[in-house]
């Protein structure tokens, strides 16, 4: 026999259950908070609920919707600013339109969307104009909190350009950024620097264990370029005895001569792409030499991979890394650079930096070595 159910019972808001004694069963039925009308949700309380639920949803956001048109209508007609969610909604327009002109990475693009959108979250009804510094400083100290200042930092960068833009469209007044005015997060490295010494032992391991991922760690090492760049490097780049890396972070175009040698390993980038040719026909650089569960002999070897099984054999090395965090295969650009310094190559465009303060931070050695007096 069913219960009949109790009214204090249902928290769904708008959800009501009829009981009807002649059937001995529980009707739902949803009441539109505007219209007042009752609509018949049948016997199933957790479908009732689950649409319930999803119409209250859906109403909020129109409500929520028209209080911001209502907000724009009445700040514009007094000369005022418009909403944060209004702005925020041009503002992406204008990064698509930035990214279709290629005036900004398809990774800065998408590197964009989580701080605008905690942006519309936490104040997206204000008016643009009167968002202020504490709105912006509670949303960077939720990540520091949490540990993780780098995110923090890069919502901060975002949201000073947010507000940039809104100035050059006299949204706010000119030099008006709350963003900008809060304390830049600091960051404390705690990743460990690779000596060349862990390279070799690392390297070992991971030639042994993939062909491919031994030619990963060479190139990195020669030529000093990103993760996704080794990766996405193809026999086609080379010509003109040059290896041409067009890289994905900055869009800097590099033309690698095949001659330069890194002298600590006795490898010429020659020799390298030469280590990396192989019976199959591939287009890339580093290709699997094997078909595999998930990709056929000379596939592209996706970032994803060289990352795991380079974490994989840096591990197997059972190397002492203190109170720091093990290297990453990033660590090799920043040991190339110390490398080749010692030659005399220019690594600030080898590395393609846009500053020398840049390359300097890669050579920071993290009191890796050891400081020589002279006497």
């Amino acid at each position: 026999m069913a219960a009949r159910p109790r009214k204090n019972n249902v928290k769904v808001p708008n959800l009501y259950p009829l009981y009807s004694r002649k059937v001995n069963k529980v009707y739902w039925r949803y009441k539109h908070p505007i219209t007042g009308k009752f609509h018949s949700l049948g016997t199933n309380e957790e479908e009732a609920i689950a649409i319930a639920s999803e119409a209250n949803t859906r109403l909020a956001e129109q409500h929520t919707r028209q209080i911001l048109a209502i907000s724009d209508k009445i700040a514009t007609s007094k000369g005022k600013a418009i909403t944060t969610s209004t702005w925020l909604d041009r503002y992406w327009k204008i990064q698509d339109e930035r990214l279709e002109s290629g005036d900004i990475r398809p990774n800065t693009h998408k590197q964009k969307a989580k701080p605008v959108a905690l942006l519309r979250e936490r104040v997206g009804i204000k008016i643009i104009s009167s968002v202020n510094v504490r709105d912006i400083a509670e949303i960077l100290e939720g990540y520091i909190s949490d540990g993780q200042p780098r995110m923090a930092q890069v919502i901060r960068s975002v949201l000073i350009d947010v507000f940039k833009e809104a100035q050059h469209f006299g949204e706010v007044p000119p030099g008006y950024n709350p963003a900008l005015a809060t304390k830049q997060p600091r960051r404390r490295i705690t990743r460990q620097r690779l000596s060349l010494e862990e390279w070799q032992k690392i390297f070992e391991i991971a030639d042994a264990n993939h062909r491919y991922m031994g030619n990963a760690m060479l190139l990195a090492l020669v030529t000093g370029q990103r993760l996704g760049d080794i990766s996405n490097m193809k026999f086609s780049d080379v010509w003109d005895d040059h290896l041409h890396v067009v890289q994905e972070k900055t869009g800097s175009k590099i033309a690698i001569p095949l001659s330069l040698r890194l002298n600590a390993i006795n490898w010429s980038l020659r020799d390298v792409v030469s280590r990396c040719r192989d019976y199959a026909v591939s287009p890339y650089l580093v290709h699997f030499f094997r078909a595999t569960s998930q990709a056929e002999r000379g596939a592209q070897v996706k970032s994803n991979t060289i990352t795991m099984n380079f974490s994989k054999a840096r591990d197997k090395a059972s190397i002492d890394w203190g109170s720091g965090t093990p290297a990453t295969f990033h660590e090799q650009r920043s040991l190339a650079e110390r490398l080749y310094e010692v030659q005399g190559i220019d690594t600030q465009k080898l590395l393609g930096h846009k500053s020398p303060n840049q390359t300097a931070r890669y050579h920071d050695d993290r009191g890796k070595g050891w400081t020589t007096i002279a006497v």
